[in-house]
């Protein structure tokens, strides 16, 4: 059986770079087609790594993908700061991009090994995400779950943070991490 990372918002493969050392397979995600391109294209010979150009949801749908304010001067380099969100702060409204979207969690369950590590870094939308994550008891499934939460830059997520930190807690899970970055 393999061990399996999971990269959620790869952008252009830093992480799933270093997520190679502990697995047999890295599934890097990544929406933005700039950055996907330059990820698929980094790990083009490497058959450890499987890029994936999808969001991740807590659902299969097709959404916009919200370009960063400045993507205009370097679409690669401002990539990292696409959302789903369109209130997100430093997205345009005018500028984005139809994406497929997946289900996470069914991935996941599909999947014929372990996962050891699911990355998480998809601008907001992660809330979603771990919610049903712990209600279908998927996190007791993987070893270590590492989420870059975004409440700091899009205050508007500040009570769904709350109630996810909360919720960890009233459930003494121990292998999420909101704090990993």
């Amino acid at each position: 059986m393999h061990t399996i990372n999971i990269d959620c918002g790869a952008n252009v493969g830093n992480i799933t770079e270093k997520l190679l050392n502990s697995s047999d397979i890295v599934h890097a995600f990544e929406p933005n087609p700039f950055a996907f391109k330059k990820l698929k294209n980094r790990f083009l010979y490497n058959p450890k790594v499987i890029c994936h150009n999808n969001a991740v949801l807590d659902r299969n749908d097709k959404v916009k993908l919200f370009f960063h304010e400045n993507s205009d001067q370097d679409e690669v380099h401002w990539s990292t700061g696409s959302s789903l969100l369109d209130f997100k702060g430093n997205v345009r409204k005018d500028k984005f991009t139809e994406v497929e979207a997946i289900d996470i969690c069914q991935f996941i369950l599909e999947l014929e090994g372990n996962v050891n590590i699911l990355k998480i870094d998809v601008e907001g939308v992660e809330y979603e995400i771990l919610n049903k994550i712990i209600d279908m008891d998927l996190h007791k499934k993987i070893s270590s779950i590492k989420v870059e939460v975004h409440a700091k830059k899009i205050p508007e997520l500040k009570q769904k943070e709350n109630n996810l930190k909360d919720r960890i807690s009233a459930l003494d899970i121990t292998n999420i991490n909101l704090d990993w970055i």
